[in-house]
């Protein structure tokens, strides 16, 4: 059996910061789950985790934080690898319509309410007490992030089995292109899901913009990545090393 802490709170109204990770170290992962945040994202889209460490890493933060994976695509396959490997949720990338989403929902779902496929070394290791865990404790989020999402997103916040909506603004903004009115899109966004009452969450590239937006009342945010920690940290070291002063 198992809990999962960051959708009891989202079902609850509260708020959740998490740490994302993309440099597929599983050192990384444990220090991350030291510090015990509401979740701890792995990217498997852009990020550099392969079989062996995801499953690595999964393990490692079981213990101290909600585990997600940003799966590589809408695929049943990359959904039920990452459930199998010790997941508690997925995030879903490029969701642009309610039936793709309703995908990601049964790809993430045991028959008779989805078609994942049953199987896994985790949860073998007691399937009984897997399966019904996983009734009520898998949390489905769908990422929107181009304009046809946008533009249908009446329609995604409807599908039952989302738990989230996540917003990529990077992707976002590549889509509706340069000159478009990115805060305007991500505020429809979030006013669609608060009509919907579905948690809307958002990727923040810093500790200073998480807390701006869940000051706007974001549901989910991202406190610290991996990728920035060490690019920030790594040039203050060699700035204050180089110093004159």
């Amino acid at each position: 059996m198992f809990s999962n802490t960051a959708l009891a709170k989202l079902r609850a109204g509260q708020q959740v910061a998490c740490v994302w990770l993309s440099l597929g170290s599983e050192a990384l992962a444990e220090i991350a789950a030291e510090a015990a945040p509401d979740a701890i994202v792995l990217d498997a889209q852009h990020g550099l985790w392969d079989v062996r460490s995801t499953h690595a890493a999964l393990g490692m933060i079981a213990h101290a934080s909600t585990s997600l994976v940003r799966v590589a695509d809408n695929n049943a396959a990359s959904i039920g690898f990452a459930l199998d490997a010790g997941a508690q949720g997925v995030i879903v990338p490029l969701v642009e319509t309610a039936e793709q989403a309703a995908r990601a929902v049964s790809a993430s779902q045991y028959p008779p309410r989805g078609e994942r496929s049953g199987g896994g070394v985790r949860p073998l290791a007691n399937l009984t007490a897997y399966l019904e865990s996983c009734r009520q404790n898998i949390l489905v989020s769908v990422m929107i992030e181009t304009r046809p999402g946008l533009d249908n997103v009446a329609d995604i916040v409807a599908v039952p089995g989302i738990d989230m909506i996540f917003i990529g603004t990077g992707d976002l903004s590549l889509s509706l292109g340069t000159g478009a009115d990115i805060e305007a899109a991500i505020q429809t966004i979030f006013s669609a899901c608060r009509a919907a009452g579905v948690p809307c969450g958002i990727f923040t590239a810093s500790p200073e913009a998480a807390k701006a937006r869940l000051g706007q009342g974001f549901a989910f945010v991202v406190a610290e990545t991996d990728l920035r920690l060490a690019r920030e940290a790594m040039s203050a070291s060699l700035s204050l090393a180089l110093s004159k002063e």
